[in-house]
């Protein structure tokens, strides 16, 4: 039991769970920030260019209530290109930061015998067999 206990320690103090509660916090402040914008700048402006000033949302065909999945469709799009560009940045930022750990020079092998010393002692070997 004591096993099981120290693994779920490790478990919730690892690196990984800490890294990915951190996402999702900010992953949900940024869908905020992003739905906002959708919300309220974007889909206006195209609910005015598409003749409709309500908005996206209210825009209907037969009842059929396209409008709302336009929106959460815009929402998805832009969301996605924000975290694109956001990762982006930060792998670039990343690499600015964090330089790669220079690996030691590894010992070149010893040089081995060239060609025509491989071949001037088969020539030996067979030499040496005729006689």
């Amino acid at each position: 039991m004591k096993k099981f206990f120290k693994e779920f320690r490790d478990f919730a103090i690892g690196g990984n769970l800490i890294d990915l509660a951190v996402g999702v916090i900010i992953g949900g402040a940024f869908n905020k920030i992003v739905g906002s914008l959708v919300a309220d700048i974007f889909v206006p402006v195209l609910g005015l260019i598409f003749g409709n000033p309500e908005g996206l949302a209210s825009m209907e065909y037969k009842g059929i209530m396209y409008g709302n999945f336009l929106t959460a469709v815009i929402t998805f799009i832009l969301t996605a290109f924000c975290l694109f560009i956001f990762i982006k940045a930060i792998n670039k930022a990343k690499a600015a930061l964090i330089k790669p750990e220079e690996k030691p020079a590894e010992p070149e092998a010893p040089a081995g015998p060239t060609t025509e010393e491989l071949l001037g002692e088969i020539k030996d070997l067979l030499a040496k067999m005729a006689k």
